[in-house]
């Protein structure tokens, strides 16, 4: 079936945790959706109250993980548009990015499940356009009952999908670091266990890794490349220095440091997780 003319139905979710300091500019911009849900997992700000102040279904659902959080949306939402978009407080749809989502909704076929989308991360007020690796791609929005989500580390990707995927070009804004670095470390400690978990127990496919799917091709990467003596230096020189991160001034600097500690605790957490096994063998 070729597609229509009509405007397309589009809900909204939004995956909230004491973020009363952002969720106002998030919801500000989403005027043109159908309907807009958030699932929140026990926020103690004024996450909720601000939320009641706008035309807002609220969800509440302890949080697991992304990928299980996501699916449980899907279920129990009830959602009656025809599109979801997926969306953190944190990250703000641009006219032009709200103008090409709903293009592309119209636009797709019968056969279009979803699409992956990309940001541009912000940190101190810049784009970091050269050390974020802009683009980065995840799946965000797909056509109702046509697609389930996957854990993998400590994000998601796609899981059963009915239907091809495809590409939006135009990115929304992501502005991670708005909590600050105390916040941002604390988190990203809890990611790199996860992270360990996921790539010391996932099975390398090798073929993945010339994957015209970016989804696919960025976890056979991981899986690799971590293993590398020296990836969190190696990480470093190839944001900062090959991929032009130094282009993005001290924010560019910034970013790309701690996003190589990352990856340094990552295997720290790998090592930590080899030994503690190898300990329970020699006791067993």
């Amino acid at each position: 079936m070729q597609p229509t003319n009509k405007t397309p139905r589009i809900a909204v979710i939004i995956l909230t945790l004491n973020e009363a300091g952002m969720l106002p500019s998030c919801l500000d911009a989403l005027t043109e959706f159908n309907e807009i849900h958030l699932v929140d997992s026990g926020s103690t700000d004024a996450t909720l109250a601000i939320a009641r102040t706008y035309k807002v279904n609220i969800h509440n659902h302890s949080f697991e993980s992304f990928g299980k959080q996501r699916n449980w949306a899907l279920d129990h939402c009830q959602v009656s548009s025809d599109w979801i978009l997926f969306l953190d407080a944190d990250e703000i749809a641009t006219p032009r990015f709200k103008e090409t989502v709903f293009t592309a909704c119209r636009d797709a076929t019968d056969n279009t499940a979803g699409f992956f989308l990309c940001n541009r991360i912000y940190l101190n007020g810049q784009w970091l356009r050269h050390s974020a690796n802009f683009p980065t791609w995840q799946f965000r929005l797909h056509r109702v009952g046509r697609a389930r989500f996957t854990d993998f580390g400590h994000g998601q990707k796609e899981g059963k999908v009915e239907g091809e995927l495809n590409y939006i070009q135009e990115p929304y804004n992501h502005y991670p670091f708005y909590k600050g670095w105390t916040e941002w470390f604390d988190k990203h400690n809890r990611y790199a266990t996860q992270e360990a978990l996921a790539r010391q127990t996932g099975q390398l496919n090798i073929k993945n890794i010339f994957s015209t799917q970016g989804s696919c091709r960025n976890v056979a990467l991981k899986l690799l490349l971590t293993h590398i003596p020296g990836w969190p230096l190696l990480r470093f020189m190839a944001t900062y220095i090959i991929k032009g991160g130094f282009l993005d001034g001290h924010a560019g600097f910034i970013y790309c440091t701690n996003m190589a500690w990352y990856e340094y605790l990552v295997k720290l957490k790998m090592l930590e997780n080899k030994n503690t096994v190898n300990a329970t063998k020699n006791h067993s």
